[in-house]
């Protein structure tokens, strides 16, 4: 916890993990107005899994779309530099923006066999896993995000052969300065085409183990109000 910095006064492991089990205790014993503050909270949360269910359908498709003109360059004799890298980036992209989408799916294996004794012990054993998985998930979030900032911080490049226009980088260089700095940011861009920083393909894995973090202790408030769990469906190993 040494690296955890402190964000306004507090440090950053109080706002990750003592907070929301807070507020998943508060759930557990006061349900009912637990349930009328938080659930425009979760009618919007559900629509932020929907969309990050549609962003990861897009990366599939951008794959097929890869491998089509893989096909094409071929058959044409032409060459398409990076095809393999740029398909790679888009597969862990379909892959992490579908984890929260997926999990309220059922589309998890979840490995119920202790599950099915009875209801009490059905619930609270259920809310354990989900703690747990609440804890890793947050954990895997933070770490995520930090190996963005480290990745830009050390100008971490590819090892392959795939590169992208320098002013596509500026796009999302202007997401983490204030905007009286954009102008600079942009005028400083040029129109080469540079090889792929790392911390470009790892925004998705960032915003994805957040997601899929969110999506996880916002189950566990679910499944503490009305004592069963909200996802849908469930592949039973």
């Amino acid at each position: 916890m040494r690296d955890w910095q402190p964000v306004l006064g507090l440090p950053l492991w109080v706002w990750l993990f003592v907070l929301p089990s807070i507020i998943v205790a508060l759930c557990l014993f006061f349900p009912v107005p637990s349930k009328r503050i938080l659930t425009p909270i979760w009618r919007g949360l559900d629509k932020v899994y929907l969309a990050s269910g549609v962003v990861a359908a897009t990366f599939m498709v951008t794959i097929l779309l890869i491998i089509v003109w893989q096909m094409v360059s071929r058959w044409s004799g032409l060459t398409f530099q990076g095809s393999t890298d740029y398909a790679g980036y888009a597969m862990a992209a379909t892959s992490f923006f579908a984890f929260a989408h997926a999990l309220n799916r059922g589309a998890h294996i979840r490995v119920s066999i202790l599950l099915n004794m009875n209801h009490h012990t059905k619930l609270w054993l259920d809310a354990f896993a989900m703690f747990i998985a609440s804890i890793i998930g947050t954990y895997f979030a933070r770490y995520a995000v930090k190996a963005n900032f480290e990745s830009k911080m050390l100008n971490d490049r590819t090892q392959g052969v795939d590169q992208v226009p320098d002013w596509f980088l500026t796009i999302f260089r202007m997401f983490g300065n204030w905007p009286s700095k954009w102008g600079e940011i942009w005028a400083s861009t040029s129109s080469e085409w540079v090889y792929t920083p790392v911390w470009l393909p790892q925004i998705p894995m960032s915003i994805g183990t957040i997601l899929l973090a969110i999506a996880l202790w916002d189950n566990l408030t679910r499944l503490m109000i009305f004592r069963k769990t909200q996802i849908i469906g469930d592949t039973v190993a």
